[in-house]
């Protein structure tokens, strides 16, 4: 992390923030045995250029995991390059292109991670719903309104994909519920690809679902993706309110022993009284969410060193 010679009122919120990742209790990752994973949706990044102490927090933020799945990057990379000049030069991002309607929102979906505990394998593509042909063209009969977005990585002995996901909000469930059920459709038919890049499948992002009894989260469950038990006792959600879990991380790995018992959410916010720590010159909780974010990063631990499951797994077979 290089933050530089930062002015006294950053350097003590950045004192202040350590704090608040400290209570998050996240333990440190190690090489070739485990890595911090993370979504985080980061509030219309790029759209309005970031005061300079939101862009150290953020990098601050980042820093703590290995490889996060962004969510909300949008079209300008301005204020992402800034950051990534923060986080060092071991770090790398992948993303995807931009989504020019109102639907796509010119949102992108971006991987960030630590080249010294994450290796990019070369996949990166969007997700897009299956073709049929009419006339003399092949048409998806419905869409995604921003197309997921999955990449290949490799760490320790494990490799895996991430796909990464923002679903469409407004008051439309039936069709939020839809969207959901296609997503879910197109991970299972990729899962049982011959071919496949790799079965274990690592799911996050954005989902909109707003709790765990809402039918939209059977609908993204329909076909055996389950969060890790790590998050399964969660006792707030990862919004500022803590009553919404919208950002979610599911898998359908070959090896489920592989997730460890870490995990949880990084409050960054506490409360809005808590904001001038961060921002002496105070602000409105709408203001901070356009500095920081409305949401939480959500993090899971994983193991990587799964040749002892591997062969365990030949031994019971």
């Amino acid at each position: 992390m290089n933050h530089g010679k930062v002015s006294a009122e950053i350097a003590n919120g950045l004192l202040k923030l350590k704090e608040r990742i400290k209570a998050a209790n996240i333990p440190s990752s190690k090489l070739d045995e485990t890595i911090n994973i993370a979504t985080w949706n980061i509030r219309e990044f790029g759209k309005k250029k970031r005061s300079i102490a939101a862009i150290h927090y953020i990098a601050e933020i980042l820093g703590q995991f290995d490889l996060i799945g962004l969510v909300e990057l949008r079209d300008n990379l301005s204020d992402l390059g800034r950051v990534l000049e923060i986080l060092g030069p071991y770090w790398r991002a992948v993303y995807s292109d931009m989504i020019s309607d109102a639907g796509g929102n010119r949102e992108r979906i971006a991987y960030l991670y630590d080249k010294r505990a994450v290796t990019f394998n070369g996949l990166a593509a969007e997700a897009n719903q299956p073709r049929v042909k009419k006339g003399f063209e092949y048409l998806p009969e419905s869409s995604f309104w921003r197309s997921p977005y999955l990449a290949s990585f490799k760490s320790g002995s494990f490799d895996f994909v991430a796909l990464t996901t923002h679903i469409r909000w407004g008051d439309n469930d039936p069709a939020r519920q839809g969207e959901l059920e296609r997503l879910a459709d197109w991970i299972e038919a990729k899962r049982l690809e011959k071919t496949s890049e790799d079965k274990d499948l690592i799911v996050m992002g954005d989902f909109n679902i707003p709790s765990r009894e809402s039918p939209m989260f059977g609908a993204i469950t329909r076909h055996g993706l389950k969060i890790p038990s790590a998050l399964l006792g969660l006792n707030h959600g990862s919004n500022l309110e803590k009553d919404k879990r919208y950002d979610q991380i599911f898998h359908h790995p070959i090896y489920p022993e592989n997730f460890s018992h870490s995990g949880g959410v990084l409050d960054f916010y506490i409360e809005e009284t808590y904001i001038v720590e961060l921002f002496p010159q105070g602000m409105t909780k709408a203001e901070f969410t356009y500095q920081l974010s409305d949401h939480l990063p959500l993090w899971v631990q994983v193991r990587t060193d799964i040749d002892g499951f591997r062969l365990e797994q030949i031994v019971q077979s």
